[in-house]
């Protein structure tokens, strides 16, 4: 889903929750109230170029004057919160700030490159926070977990990334223009996560600012942790809603292990042995009843300490990773999708 409701929500985000509530805000209310104010966010390229207002690669890149992309990014920023809770709020912020910075430079290349090939003249580009948003599909592809889901006519694959992937392609094409704040935005995620010429080590939070931000803005963003207990007497529903947890992690490593295995067979031109997934019944009681099972392998600490740090409870934790086999990345996956 594009907006999964989970019970982990913002929590340990405020960075994310933060962007989706004042630019937001600030776009409806520009839209509404103040449309002639609008003129001091439009991000006019030519006004920078010939007239020297530095100060609309600021104001030009923080508000969406166009509610249709004010929607498309904030579907975005909020999937891509679970960034954040797995790279922490200080270097999910170094990285918008400097993907923010560097799309600013390539913004300006990629006109004047336009200009050169092309002869089109842009005087104006899409207005609002959108190159970051671009740039933070770099993270997104490299580090979040994929797991396939099903095929469309045995060919396309449906991941649990498709439904992102198609919003973001909704905010590409909301302005002929919008693909040079894409490409800019990509080309600066890729050269910050790459560290080229060590940009990690020039546009970064430094400590002590982000210590500052920890205990003056960060609480008024926060999230209550989420309650994965139920109170007493709702043992059995917790219980249910557990055991519904564990069978859609079964169910999404049943889905990886066919694809896999679909992979593996065009690569190989063999048969499908759906007995090495799907063993006969009347075989796996005997196996059952001539081997007792193992007791499951705890989880290392540190696994556990790592899935914490992403904002989820220890016992959703130690349930997702008992569940996948101490599995990091499925346990991970199965702690997002919820």
């Amino acid at each position: 889903m594009i907006a999964t409701t989970g019970s982990s929500g913002l929590y340990k985000a405020p960075l994310s929750k933060g962007l989706l509530l004042i630019p937001g805000a600030l776009s409806v209310i520009l839209a509404l109230l103040f449309q002639q104010q609008q003129a001091l966010f439009v991000y006019d390229v030519q006004a920078i170029k010939e007239s020297f207002h530095i100060w609309r690669l600021f104001f030009g890149r923080i508000i969406c004057l166009d509610l249709k992309d004010t929607f498309c990014s904030s579907l975005l920023i909020y999937n891509f919160r679970t960034l954040e809770r797995r790279f922490g709020t200080r270097k999910f912020t170094s990285y918008l700030l400097g993907s923010w910075i560097l799309s600013a430079v390539f913004d300006l290349l990629l006109i004047e490159t336009v200009q050169v090939v092309s002869g089109v003249n842009l005087s104006t580009l899409p207005s609002g926070f959108l190159a970051p948003v671009f740039a933070l599909f770099v993270p997104f592809y490299y580090s979040m977990p994929q797991v396939s889901l099903a095929h469309i006519f045995g060919w396309f694959p449906i991941t649990n990334k498709t439904l992102v992937y198609i919003v973001g392609l909704q905010l590409l094409t909301s302005s002929p223009y919008m693909l040079v704040v894409a490409v800019s935005g990509l080309i600066s995620g890729i050269l910050y996560k790459k560290n080229v010429l060590s940009v990690q080590e020039v546009l970064y939070i430094p400590n002590n600012l982000a210590e500052i931000f920890s205990h003056t803005v960060e609480p008024i963003f926060s999230t209550a942790e989420p309650v994965s207990e139920a109170s007493v007497g709702m043992g059995a529903t917790v219980d249910i809603q557990r055991q519904q947890r564990i069978e859609l992690l079964d169910q999404q490593m049943m889905l990886s292990q066919i694809s896999q295995l679909g992979r593996r067979r065009q690569e190989q031109g063999g048969m499908f042995v759906w007995n090495r997934l799907f063993p006969p019944l009347r075989q796996r009681q005997v196996v059952n009843q001539a081997e007792p099972q193992a007791p499951p392998t705890p989880a290392p600490e540190e696994q556990v300490a790592q899935l914490m740090e992403m904002g989820f409870s220890r016992a959703d934790v130690l349930t997702a990773l008992r569940a996948s086999n101490n599995d990091v990345n499925l346990a991970t996956n199965f702690l997002l999708q919820r």
